[in-house]
């Protein structure tokens, strides 16, 4: 845990409320990518994954085709899984069409924001439960309720700061201040 790049996201990016839909997206397919993994794996390829999936735009990742998986398992700068690089474009047109119906994909993931969203740190709970089968009704894949309390944890849902940690109280200012899209 004591790598500096693991270091520098945790210092400055884990935990702070986002609301922007492609980082949404960029951040449920990486932790999708890291099942199975270390996130530290995960990160280190993070810039490789933005080259290869457009910057993580929905609209240019759901036009990806065959040839694009093809591409994509070539490319040793990522992590070259069949099953997480399909579910990836496939998960960008389900992000399209959530915002087709909602305003945006924000709006659809922060309809679960628990009530309770402090220091749980449980890998499953009632939210990532029904988040995960919420979004596995509308289509998506790779996100099951581990995957789902895991983004939910990156993108700001819950604080997972332990007491104690800096982070815990500007992350809390943060989520104070965070207008949730509706």
């Amino acid at each position: 845990m004591s790598a500096p790049d693991y270091i520098e996201y945790h210092d400055t990016e884990w935990g702070l409320p986002v609301a922007d839909d492609r980082t949404l997206f960029e951040k449920v397919s990486l932790e999708g990518f890291q099942s199975g993994l270390s996130w530290l794996t995960i990160l280190r390829k993070r810039d490789n994954f933005r080259a290869a999936f457009a910057g993580f735009e929905p609209a240019a990742v759901a036009e990806f085709t065959e040839q694009d998986v093809e591409r994509l398992l070539g490319d040793a700068g990522i992590v070259r899984h069949r099953g997480k690089i399909e579910s990836t474009i496939n998960n960008a047109g389900r992000v399209l069409e959530v915002q087709d119906e909602l305003g945006s994909f924000a709006a659809l993931v922060w309809s679960f924001e628990p009530d309770a969203t402090e220091a749980v740190m449980e890998p499953i709970t009632p939210e990532s439960t029904a988040l995960a089968k919420e979004m596995k009704r509308r289509g998506f894949s790779f996100v099951g309720p581990t995957t789902a309390y895991a983004f939910m944890q990156a993108m700001g849902l819950v604080n997972d700061h332990l007491e104690g940690c800096f982070a815990r109280d500007e992350v809390k200012k943060e989520r104070a201040a965070f207008v949730r899209p509706t």
